[in-house]
Order: C-alpha cells, then structure tokens, then sequence
C-alpha cells in the first residue's frame, strides 16, 4: 500500500486550513504505543526494519485517527527517495504548439499520482546548446525516475550513462531501441510513414512530398523521412530533394515549410506531413496557393489528434496513442523505481492508418493493407 493511499481519511473536514494545528509524529507514536522511530519507518514505508504487520498497521490506525500529514522534505531525507518523478521534452516550443505532448503528459501525470508520485515537467529549452541538461535533476537528487520524450540525438550518450548507473529511465520516440540498456516505449514510426506515403502512392500519386514536424536531429522526424523513402523506393520512384522540407513544430511552420516547398516545385500532387499539426500548416498554405484539397493535393498527417477528425476537409493520418502509450511509460517506471527489471526492454505500439476525406480516398482497410506496389 502506497503513503498516500493509506494515509488518504487523513483531512479532519470540520477544521478550517487557518485552524488546524499539525499533528506530530511523536503524538502519532504516543497514540500507537511505539517510538517515534518506529512511526518514522512505518510512515516512510522503509523496508527491512523487523516491524510486524500488526505494528505496521497501529501506526497507521493511529495516524489516521490523529490526522497526521507527513513532513514531504523529512520523509524524504528518511527514505532517500523524493516521490516526484520527470519527463522532458527537448523545446518548449513542442509544448505550445502541439497536440501530442500533452495528452503524454496527462497519461504519465494521471498514472503517476495514482502510484503516490508527483510529476515535474521539465523543458529543455534550446536542447541542442545544452547536451544533457536534464543530468542536473538526476545529479542533484530531485527526482527518483525520468521518462526522456524525442530527446536529440546529442542526448543520447547522457540517456545511456543513467542507464549504465542504472538509473529509473523510460525513453520514448528517441534513436535508443538498439542499446540494450534502455527501456523504451514506442511506436515503429519508419514502418508507419511507409504505409502513409505508401497509401498516397497506390493511390496512383508519383509526386509525393514530405514536411518533418522538427529539424533532422529528431530521431521522430529521421525516422518519417527514412520510412517515406523506403515507399517511395518500393515504387522505384525517386526521392527528390525540392518535395522534403522541415518545418518547427507549429502550425505556422507547416505553413511556411508547405509555400517554401511550393516555391520550389509546384508540381507536387501529395503531401506526407510528419504530424497533424504541421499538416494543419500545410493544408493552409495549400489553400491559400489556390489548390484544392484533396482534388489537387493529397494530404496525410501522422497522429490523428483530436482536432484531425473536424479539419477541412477531414484529415487522413496516422493513429498513435500518446495517452496510452504514457500511461505505459510510466507504470514501467514506477517498477524500475522498485526496483523491478522488466526482462522486456522494448515496447512497440500499432500505429493503424485512419483514412478519411484529405487523401480522396475511402477504400477499406482490406484494399488499403493488400495495395501494392507496380511490378518492375
């Protein structure tokens, strides 16, 4: 039983927050008939002190009676453990503009408390000058566990030293899978971008772009760019450099990224887009250049946020789960805070094509898996 879980009737609701006087430990251990010591223990859940269940359980009873409300600084100089746990992003721009991260932080927020823990949010801002910036929660004790989100790759050697030091760490979206001292939660994004811009493909286009939702550093927007290429080498087309461009994870971005592409090659008849955001961008821009979606211009986004469902017109994508997958994220942590080692290191999530009106086309999922490319 979590602290807080059984220490939850605690709140004596006849009491106002001005007149209520704190109750001590030494009140609780008088109550229970034990040494303050022994309260210390029992209340800081430390383990392996010879202190029987019916002990335990005094404790607890008393302090529940008395309305005890631990000290959280004194309980964590008992337990060495701070109850408060991290996840970082590489930018705070991600956190503004996009969709994504926060249904990940709700995910990870929710489960975390459920399990007694708080949740520090901590954008590495400018990422890229500050190579391990994070180091400095782990280093100075604040934090007990940290799951990492779409971290640059410069990150990467930092995320494996907490690892090697067998740090609680959980990676998502970042260049890690292959290390074996890492445990991750993810999706195969390379295979899911196939199947997008393969869809755009068997549906007779040949002039397909791409717009990364970052800079190449991101292992998410390598990784769409890589799993793009390998669709449209099925189809023996080549890749061409004028339809690739990278926008900043806003939808003003997608704009700029889609007229600059425009500017380039007007030719283009597709548009793979490395998120709904910077779709939500392009499909803009589209528009405003006179081109009518998806008539003129094919669009495909990846992670059908809500808002996907009511663009104009409604917006193909891929379907990842953010929600879900953070809450997986951190119940994983939660057991390698106790010191649980999962023998699976890595999860990998279905990222399923959603198909609506952007990409002109209705077919069913049956047609859309057995699509293939042409002979020769």
């Amino acid at each position: 039983m979590l602290l807080h879980d059984a220490l939850a009737p605690v709140t004596n609701r006849k009491m106002t927050r001005h007149t209520r006087t704190r109750v001590t430990s030494t009140q609780v251990a008088k109550l229970a008939g034990v040494s303050r010591t022994t309260v210390s223990f029992v209340l800081n859940d430390v383990p392996h002190m010879g202190i029987s269940e019916e002990t335990r359980q005094r404790v607890l009873n008393a302090a529940r009676q008395l309305g005890y409300v631990p000290n959280a600084a004194a309980r964590s100089l008992v337990s060495g453990a701070t109850r408060t746990v991290a996840i970082v992003v590489p930018h705070s721009e991600h956190l503004r503009v996009d969709a994504f991260i926060p249904r990940m932080l709700a995910g990870v927020n929710d489960t975390c408390h459920t399990h007694g823990y708080k949740v520090l949010f901590e954008p590495m801002v400018e990422a890229a000058g500050n190579p391990g910036g994070f180091l400095d929660l782990v280093d100075s004790r604040r934090i007990d566990g940290l799951i990492a989100i779409n971290t640059p790759r410069v990150d990467d050697v930092h995320l494996q030293r907490l690892a090697a030091e067998g740090f609680p760490l959980v990676v998502f979206g970042s260049n890690l899978a292959e290390h074996a001292t890492l445990y991750s939660i993810d999706v195969n994004m390379r295979e899911a971008s196939r199947v997008a811009t393969r869809h755009l493909l068997a549906l007779g286009h040949r002039r397909v772009a791409y717009i990364g939702f970052g800079s190449i550093e991101y292992h998410g927007v390598s990784e769409r760019l890589y799993g793009y290429s390998d669709a449209m080498r099925e189809f023996d087309i080549e890749v061409d450099s004028r339809r690739v461009g990278f926008a900043n994870f806003s939808a003003q971005s997608g704009y700029d990224a889609m007229n600059a592409m425009l500017e380039r090659d007007s030719s283009l008849t597709a548009l793979f887009a490395g998120n709904d955001t910077i779709a939500f961008g392009a499909m803009a821009a589209l528009r405003d250049a006179g081109l009518r979606i998806p008539d003129d211009v094919a669009v495909v986004g990846y992670d059908d946020i809500p808002l996907a469902a009511y663009a104009a017109p409604p917006l193909t994508t891929m379907r990842t789960s953010p929600y879900e997958q953070a809450c997986e994220a951190a119940n994983l942590l939660v057991r390698l805070m106790a010191g649980e080692r999962p023998a699976q290191l890595h999860s990998m999530n279905p990222v399923p094509l959603i198909v609506r009106e952007s990409c002109g086309s209705a077919i069913s999922d049956t047609k859309r898996q057995s699509a293939a490319p042409p002979d020769g």
